[in-house]
């Protein structure tokens, strides 16, 4: 693989390191700084009775806290008409039977949280080896409410909101593009009903017996959540990308 990068000596290398070393530094700062804001939102409290469907049988979402003070929610993309889970959804949870354990013992409960039947996502965990709490809020108002769901009334409608903008987003498009239209596919359904159901993450806080909302991010807001994306940022070629390229972790040759 020939790429025609630049060539250089250890001294030339280490200087562009220290260089870069003073920007990675600022940006960390520069995150402590951000994560400080994100902490600082103001919380808002939740009262409407949202009820969930989990391994452990009916829940509402204070049951999802599992006796922590702290929830964070993963909006994965399983309609109630696909065949399987998103399958960028599914990257992102990939890494979760692993430090899911780590957030528990520190006082925050993670939860899947998706509108397909229990039955399909407990089908979908068995198959990709994944042991994490999923629940579903099948039939119910959940998903709508934190903006990561729309109905097809809305979607005919056009201009719905998603990542706190209105029409930014090809979510009530009439036409889906070309990429929807292949993850739909991969998913067993269309473009326009995979579109229905969007990313997105939520974080809630216990206090006092009562539920708070405090954070919410959606689209390129979870790339930090993308282990994988983590990694090939260090990578020598980057993310290196030409469309989509990943898959199922049951999908790869040889797998």
């Amino acid at each position: 693989m020939t790429t025609g990068h630049r060539i250089g000596t250890r001294q030339e290398w280490l200087a562009a390191r220290l260089d870069l070393l003073a920007a990675e530094k600022d940006l960390t700062h520069r995150s402590d700084a951000l994560a400080e804001l994100r902490r600082a939102l103001p919380w808002v409290r939740v009262d409407k009775a949202y009820q969930f469907d989990t391994d452990q049988g009916q829940a509402t979402l204070k049951d999802l806290f599992r006796g922590r003070s702290q929830l964070l929610v993963y909006h994965f993309m399983f309609g109630p008409d696909y065949q399987a889970g998103c399958p960028s959804c599914s990257a992102i949870a990939d890494g979760f039977n692993g430090f899911e354990v780590h957030l528990a013992n520190h006082g925050v409960s993670l939860m899947a949280v998706s509108r397909a039947p229990l039955s399909k996502l407990q089908a979908y965990k068995q198959r990709l080896g994944w042991t994490f709490p999923w629940a579903s809020s099948y039939g119910g108002e959940f998903n709508f409410d934190f903006n990561v769901s729309i109905t097809e009334e809305q979607q005919r409608r056009g201009g719905t909101q998603y990542n706190y903008g209105r029409g930014e987003h090809p979510i009530d498009q009439a036409q889906p593009p070309p990429i929807v239209e292949e993850f739909a596919a991969r998913c067993g359904t269309d473009g326009r009903t995979y579109m229905r159901d969007r990313p997105g993450m939520s974080s809630f806080v216990l206090e006092d017996g009562v539920v708070y909302h405090a954070y919410s991010t959606y689209a390129r807001g979870l790339d930090g959540l993308w282990g994988m994306y983590q990694w090939l940022d260090r990578a020598p070629l980057g993310r290196n990308e030409d469309g989509i390229w990943w898959k199922r972790r049951d999908e790869y040759a040889g797998a």
